[in-house]
């Protein structure tokens, strides 16, 4: 007690990936309170992450044409000056993760490899390890923050609410294996990453599944496009779970999709394999929808130089017994992404007074409808640096408090898995998503340990169901048009459960 005591008053980041390491790195000197459910980096995407940063740095690129790729990639609902910021600010966060020891992969002359990646028009790709760069950033910044005196690493507690008096952040309920504590604080900062633990087609570590949006949707704060979930066309098609991501930069160095007769199916789509994610995760859904297989084939572009191109991959594939030098991969489409989450401004800040977000847990505005590859985790390491300002630049309130308010069921996402996974995914119908919604609203409105991974899926179908059309990740079989007007969506847990229960999606899902 007297250590939790000790550290009352500092600012706490829940999350130990990529956004939550690097907001305490920003912090420093300022003491910090890092919050892991797990030792550092154990159930972080981040660690997953193969392709790399996206960043304007080669000769013939610059943020202008960063910024045009992910406006159109984005199909209408990115924050243009949002947008332009971390494009500009791309570039120096390269250099910052240098400086922190990340070994980015360069040539014989020292100079930062690029690579290439869908709807880039230009390689802009840095990374690490060939395809391994998530390892090696996490391997870098957990040693950095290991070596931070400035930062107190709380590994093993799990944060299950934040408390809130007179609506603002007063301090983080969290348990560990033997019970409840609080850490008492007015600066909160969720970085916990996305929800593809509710997909039963994954890339995502199965632990996250969207546990800082339930926090953040407790305690009264606004979400911005919950509806928008990126799949990833290409994860290795087999019985393991998360699934194994066969990177895109592999169709950058010229891998093409292919069905089992050998045929290049997404031949005529523009930008073929290197379109949008949107456009090919769908193509290949639909034709594995008509009784098809699909395999990346990498036979000719890289062949025997597969394996020291990309050696994780390689290492996935031989597990699977599968030779990508000699075989066809199977692949299929697999939840990899959300680019909705809580609604912040540019410096990160939420709609409840005193909680920040940063990384794939907030909506910053960047990504729209549909993220372009490599910007999360470009986003990630810009927007810490601006939300550790911002809360530095916050006075702190807190006061210590020794009542312990009742913590929720250690929370079981099973049930809002199944719900999710048929209603939720490639392609949608509002049929489906009113079920959906219909099955969801008593477990979330209940106590049980689906409670809140259900209001998280409940949030994200009911925002689904009142986008009447089809733009970017999200299709809509029974809108398959785009509308003529774009217009991002917003939401709050409240307004989700009254929708729910009055069957009025539309009012909530589209206000401005």
């Amino acid at each position: 007690m007297n250590d939790i005591v000790r550290l009352a008053g500092r600012p706490v980041i829940i999350g130990g990936g990529l956004a939550g390491l690097m907001t305490a790195l920003e912090l420093a000197p300022e003491p910090v309170v890092l919050l892991s459910a797990t030792p550092l980096g154990g159930e972080a995407s981040s660690a997953l992450a193969q392709g790399g940063l996206a960043a304007a740095i080669g000769n013939d690129d610059s943020p202008e044409l960063h910024l045009a790729d992910t406006l159109a990639a984005g199909d209408g609902l990115c924050d243009e000056t949002v947008v332009r910021r971390i494009v500009e600010a791309a570039p120096l966060a390269i250099e910052r993760l240098a400086e922190l020891g990340v070994a980015f992969d360069r040539d014989a002359n020292s100079v930062l490899s690029l690579g290439l990646e869908a709807a880039h028009s230009r390689r802009r790709i840095v990374h690490a390890a060939g395809a391994a760069t998530g390892r090696e950033l996490m391997r870098a910044l957990v040693a950095a923050v290991r070596n931070r005196a400035s930062i107190t690493v709380v590994e093993g507690f799990a944060a299950r609410r934040l408390l809130v008096e007179d609506d603002a952040i007063a301090g983080v309920l969290a348990e560990d294996g033997f019970g409840s504590t609080v850490f008492a604080s007015s600066r909160v900062v969720i970085a916990t990453g996305g929800v593809g633990g509710l997909f039963r087609d994954t890339t995502n570590p199965l632990g996250c599944f969207g546990q800082g949006l339930a926090l953040a949707a407790r305690a009264g704060a606004a979400f911005a496009d919950l509806e928008f979930v990126q799949f990833h066309p290409t994860a290795l098609d087999g019985l393991l779970r998360p699934m194994r991501l066969v990177s895109e930069a592999v169709r950058g160095e010229g891998a093409v999709l292919i069905d089992e007769t050998g045929r290049r199916f997404l031949a005529d789509l523009p930008g073929a394999e290197l379109g949008t994610r949107d456009a090919v995760a769908r193509g290949v859904h639909r034709h594995l929808a008509r009784g098809h297989r699909v395999f990346l084939d990498a036979r000719a572009c890289l062949g025997k130089s597969f394996a020291d191109r990309f050696p994780t991959i390689a290492g996935y594939c031989h597990e699977a017994g599968i030779d990508p030098a000699q075989d066809p991969i199977p692949v299929r489409p697999a939840a990899h992404y959300h680019m909705g989450g809580v609604a912040v401004d540019r410096e990160g800040r939420s709609t409840v007074s005193g909680l920040w977000a940063c990384g794939e847990v907030a909506s910053t505005g960047l990504h729209g409808a549909n993220r372009l590859a490599s910007n999360s985790l470009t986003e990630a390491v810009v927007m810490a640096g601006w939300v550790a300002r911002s809360v530095a630049a916050t006075r702190d309130t807190s006061r210590m408090t020794t009542a312990l308010p009742p913590a929720p069921m250690h929370p079981d996402p099973r049930d809002a898995c199944k719900i999710v996974s048929s209603s939720l995914g490639v392609l949608r119908d509002g049929e489906s998503l009113r079920q959906a919604a219909t099955a969801l609203l008593p477990i979330a409105s209940g106590n049980s340990p689906a409670a809140d991974p259900a209001a998280v899926a409940l949030m994200m179908a009911i925002s689904a169901l009142g986008r009447e059309e089809s733009r970017g990740a999200h299709c809509r079989s029974d809108f398959p048009l785009r509308s003529a007007v774009a217009r991002r969506s917003h939401i709050t847990l409240d307004a989700a459960l009254q929708a729910a229960a009055s069957l009025d999606f539309l009012p909530i899902a589209r206000s401005a």
